[in-house]
């Protein structure tokens, strides 16, 4: 991959001390350090993406394992990932990609944007690219010239991230990105600091600004047992999806287990049967993940309530709809992209 790719997004301070500008945090970085993200750092007074090409994971998944159930349901898409991340979940499940960063990276092969492309477009069922299994954001460099290629090719792009990001970087991922799953992990800014050490009104207002440019979005929100599963904060949140992003936005409602740094016990399927009766109330579309239940699974028409997918893990059958997402009983309009 040849020398270290200079980083997008920050300014020259004294000293050789710099401040990046890709997300909230806006860190100050000394020289020889990185920011919060462990994965940007300054090397005299420049700030180098010191994750550009490396890989930590990547594979062919069903696009439902995102989780996406409203964008090409039943494809495959190409997830990759990284290494680091702009918050310190006390519960990441990734935690071993997100929070440990390789000792000495260039020990490890590096990929170029158009090699990544060329196994994205080598599998026949394959619709895209995910950047996935650690934050997306803080691989932004990389992320952008992989999504530039992918789109030259006709692959669509999808971004899983936690929202944390600047609007600036945001608006130029815009012209790429086609999807986004963004984790609400949760609607009181006292959890944000306790246990992402970050903010929630970042996250609400890209949000806002993802729904208003018009891409796919679809929430992902995990109960914690103890830390968010208060059923009033639940329901204000999911009465704020509802005014702000719009009824039919997708929830998918998910259960915690045990992991990293938080020992406290798994979400109660109970719990999770009361999220979600109180969200389908409100929203057109909502699922429970994490579970062996059948239940929570399947789409629903909120026009006539006709079943139009039918999901069975991660196997999924468009059972109930045209070539153009509509309701075959009804016509409503059900999924924008099929």
């Amino acid at each position: 991959m040849g020398e270290m790719k200079i980083a997008r997004y920050y300014e020259e301070g004294h000293r050789y001390l710099v401040k990046c500008n890709l997300c909230p945090h806006f860190c100050t970085i000394g020289d020889g350090k990185t920011g919060k993200c462990q994965v940007r750092k300054n090397s005299k007074g420049e700030l180098y993406a010191e994750a550009y090409g490396l890989v930590s994971s990547m594979g062919f998944d069903p696009i439902e394992k995102k989780p996406l159930y409203h964008f090409y349901p039943g494809n495959d898409i190409f997830s990759i990932g990284s290494y680091g991340c702009n918050l310190k979940c006390r519960f990441c499940q990734n935690w071993n990609i997100s929070q440990n960063i390789p000792v000495d990276p260039e020990s490890r092969k590096r990929f170029s944007p158009e090699g990544l492309v060329g196994m994205a477009v080598g599998k026949k069922s394959n619709i895209g690219i995910a950047f996935t299994y650690n934050e997306p954001a803080v691989w932004f460099e990389f992320m952008l010239d992989i999504a530039k290629n992918s789109k030259k090719k006709k692959l669509k792009n999808v971004m899983v991230t936690n929202g944390f990001i600047n609007p600036e970087p945001l608006e130029e991922l815009f012209d790429y990105i086609d999807a986004f799953n963004v984790d609400l992990k949760a609607f009181s800014e006292d959890f944000y600091h306790t246990q992402t050490l970050s903010k929630l009104a970042p996250v609400k207002d890209n949000l806002i600004r993802i729904r208003r440019k018009g891409k796919h979005l679809e929430i992902t929100n995990l109960v914690i047992t103890g830390q968010n599963d208060d059923s009033g904060k639940f329901r204000e949140m999911v009465k704020w999806i509802a005014g702000e992003l719009g009824e039919d936005t997708v929830l998918h409602i998910s259960r915690y287990f045990p992991v990293y740094k938080m020992s406290a016990p798994p979400t109660s399927v109970e719990t999770l049967q009361d999220f979600y009766d109180i969200a389908i109330e409100i929203l057109h579309y909502v699922y429970m993940g994490n579970i062996s239940s059948a239940n929570g699974q399947n789409t629903n028409c909120p026009g006539c309530g006709k079943k139009v997918i039918d999901r069975s893990r991660y196997d999924t059958w468009v059972s109930g709809l045209d070539s153009y997402g509509k309701c075959s009983k009804c016509g409503y309009q059900v999924l924008d992209n099929i």
